[in-house]
C-alpha cells in the first residue's frame, strides 16, 4: 500500500535540513526542516476518511479500509520513502512579529507523486512533538481535528483552494487542554488528521530567514519553490522572483474572494497561516457567517480588536502580502515590482469579487458603476439591508434564486419577500423600516435582472451554482464533535457525506440546512472558538 506509492521528498533532499536529532523545543537556524519521527499513539482508530484524497494520492478503499492505513496516519508505523520532517518557520500574528514558530504538531511523511505526476505532501496533524513546539505536547483534540478535517473537503467542494484531509484518526490517548485559556483544563479524546496538498510553504518560511539575514537559505528555498511549484515561472533570477510574487498575490486575491462569496472567516490570519500556493490553510477558530454581520470573527483571542474580521479580511491578505514583499525584497532589490503585485493582487480581488457577485445575483454582468442606478450601488445597498435585522447569508442568497423575477418589480411585496423569508432569524418580529428596505431593494434588484434577458430557469440555475444550500456551521460541527465524543462517528460521516455536495438540494436532509438553533447561540463551539478549537 503505503509501500508501493511513489515518494518523491523534494524539500527534504534539495534545502537544508537541521543536523541535530533531538525533538527539544528550540531555535532552528540555517535550516528549513527537523527531521523527526511522529510519536506512537495507543490504540488508533479511523473515524472518517476522504476517498476522492485518497484517489488522489494513489490509495484504494480497500487500503483505506486496512489496519496498515490507521496504523500509519495513526502515527504508528512508517514505511520505506518516507520522510518525516517539520518545517521551520516564523510569522507576524496579530500584526507583530512572533519570531520562529515552526511545525509545532505537524509532522509531514513524505511527498507522492501520483499517476499523473501531480505532486502531494502527507503531513500529519497532533503527531507529536517536534522542534518547533514550544511548551506545547505536540498533539490535537478530537474536536479540533473534526473541524479541520470537515472543513478541508467542505471548502474544496465550495470550490475554495484549499488544503485537503485524507483521513481522521482518534488516538486512544487523552490530551489535556484549556478550550477558552481560562483556567479550567480538562482532559479529552486525541486525534490526528492526514492533511494534504501539493506543498504546505506558507508566508512565514520566507520570513524566518529575512528577519535573521540569512539570505543564503532564503534564496534556497525561493529557488526550490520555483523549480518545484512555480516551474512555468522560468529559471529562478531577479525577474523570476518577482513573477513568483505576483503570482502568489494573484492568487492570494482569488481566495479572498471565495472566502467573501461564501461568508467564510479563517480567525486567524497570521502570516504563518497563508499559503503561497493561495489555498486555505490551517483551520483553527473558523466560521462561516450565519447572520450577514461585517464585524464577526469566530476567534476569541480576536475578539476585542476583531482584526481578523469578516470585512477585513481582504485587507489583512494585502498586509501579509506586504510582510512577504518585504521578505523577498533581498531578491528583489527594485521595489517596483513588488509594489505592481501588491496591485495586482488588488485588481485580482475586486475583478474576481464582482465576477463572483454577478453569478450570486444572477447577473450576466456586474458594472462598477457608482451611480446611485448602477450595480455597485445595488451591491453595496443589498449588504447595508442584510445588517439591518438578523439575516441568515446562505439561506438570502440561495433563496433569492426562487424570486419571481418574471412577475416584474411591480409584484406584490408579499410575493417577492416570500422565498427569502426563511433567511430572518425573527421573521415575525422585522421592523416595517427594515422590510420596506428589502422591498425596495427587491423591486430594483427584479428591474435590474430583466434587463440582463435571461429565461428564468437559466437565472436560477446559475445562481444555484453560486449559492451554496450547504456550508460548514460551527452548530452542525458541534453536534457531530458530541456524537464523536461519545463514541458514535455515523453523524461525522453522514454530515462529510452532505458537504460533498454544497449546491446539490439533497432531499431528505433539509435539516443540515436550517439556520442556526437558538442553543447555539452563545454555546462554546457554535459562536466564538479559541486557537486550540
Amino acid at each position: 500500500m503505503f509501500a508501493s506509492l511513489r515518494f518523491d521528498n523534494t524539500f527534504v533532499e534539495q534545502l537544508p535540513g537541521d543536523p541535530n536529532p533531538s525533538r527539544v523545543p528550540r531555535g532552528v537556524h540555517g535550516a528549513c526542516f527537523s527531521r523527526v519521527l511522529p510519536e506512537p499513539v495507543r490504540q488508533p482508530r479511523l473515524c472518517a476518511h476522504a476517498p476522492e484524497v485518497a484517489r488522489l494520492v494513489g490509495l484504494s478503499e480497500e487500503d483505506c479500509a486496512s489496519d496498515v492505513f490507521v496504523q500509519t496516519l495513526g502515527g504508528n508505523a512508517l514505511h520505506p520513502g518516507m520522510a518525516p520532517y517539520a518545517a521551520c518557520y516564523g510569522g507576524h500574528q496579530f500584526g507583530t512579529w512572533a519570531g520562529q514558530l515552526g511545525d509545532g504538531r505537524a509532522i509531514t511523511l513524505g511527498e507522492v507523486l501520483n499517476a499523473d505526476g501531480q505532486r502531494w505532501e502527507l503531513q500529519l496533524k497532533g503527531a507529536g512533538p517536534t522542534p518547533y513546539s514550544r511548551t506545547a505536547d505536540g498533539r490535537a483534540v478530537l474536536r479540533s481535528s473534526i473541524r479541520e478535517f470537515l472543513c478541508s473537503e467542505a471548502m474544496f467542494h465550495l470550490g475554495v483552494p484549499t488544503t485537503r484531509a485524507l483521513a481522521l484518526v482518534a488516538t486512544g490517548d487523552d490530551v489535556t487542554r484549556d478550550m477558552l485559556y481560562d483556567g479550567h483544563p480538562r482532559q479529552e479524546p486525541g486525534a490526528i488528521v492526514c492533511r494534504v496538498a501539493p506543498s504546505f510553504l506558507r508566508f512565514g518560511n520566507f520570513e524566518i530567514f529575512a528577519s535573521r539575514d540569512d539570505e543564503k537559505v532564503l534564496q534556497q528555498l525561493a529557488d526550490y519553490t520555483i523549480r518545484t511549484h512555480f516551474p512555468e515561472l522560468g529559471a529562478p533570477g531577479p525577474g523570476t522572483y518577482a513573477a513568483f510574487f505576483a503570482e502568489i498575490c494573484r492568487r492570494t486575491g482569488l481566495l479572498m474572494a471565495h472566502w467573501m462569496r461564501v461568508g467564510f472567516v479563517h480567525g486567524v490570519m497570521n502570516t504563518d497561516n497563508m499559503s503561497i500556493l493561495g489555498l486555505t490553510i490551517d483551520y483553527g477558530p473558523f466560521g462561516f457567517l450565519d447572520h450577514f454581520d461585517p464585524n464577526f470573527t469566530p476567534n476569541t483571542t480576536d475578539a476585542a480588536h476583531r482584526r481578523y474580521r469578516f470585512a477585513n479580511q481582504p485587507r489583512i491578505a494585502k498586509w501579509n502580502l506586504l510582510k512577504l514583499a518585504e521578505a523577498l525584497h533581498p531578491l528583489i532589490p527594485d521595489v517596483t515590482p513588488l509594489q505592481e503585485a501588491l496591485g495586482l493582487y488588488t485588481t485580482t480581488y475586486d475583478d474576481q469579487t464582482a465576477h463572483m457577485l454577478s453569478e450570486k445575483l444572477g447577473l450576466s454582468t456586474l458594472n462598477s458603476s457608482d451611480a446611485p442606478d448602477g450595480d455597485q450601488a445595488l451591491v453595496n445597498d443589498l449588504f447595508s439591508v442584510l445588517g439591518l435585522v438578523e439575516t441568515d447569508m446562505t439561506l438570502f442568497f440561495r433563496g433569492l434564486a426562487d424570486v419571481p423575477v418574471h412577475m416584474g418589480p411591480d409584484a406584490p411585496a408579499d410575493t417577492l419577500l416570500a422565498p427569502i423569508a426563511d433567511a430572518y432569524y425573527t421573521p415575525d418580529a422585522v421592523p416595517t423600516a427594515a422590510r420596506e428596505r428589502m422591498v425596495t431593494w427587491m423591486r430594483r434588484y427584479v428591474a435590474r435582472t430583466l434587463t440582463d434577458g435571461m429565461p428564468d430557469a437559466q437565472r436560477r440555475q446559475r445562481m444555484n451554482m453560486a449559492n451554496p444550500k450547504f456550508v460548514l456551521r460551527n452548530c452542525l460541527a458541534q453536534q457531530v464533535i458530541d456524537a464523536a465524543e461519545a463514541g458514535d462517528v455515523s453523524p461525522l460521516r453522514e454530515l462529510l457525506d452532505v458537504l460533498r455536495h454544497p449546491y446539490d438540494d439533497q432531499p431528505g436532509r433539509e435539516r443540515f440546512a436550517g439556520k442556526r438553533p437558538d442553543w447555539a447561540r452563545h454555546r462554546v463551539g457554535c459562536s466564538m472558538l479559541s486557537c486550540s478549537s
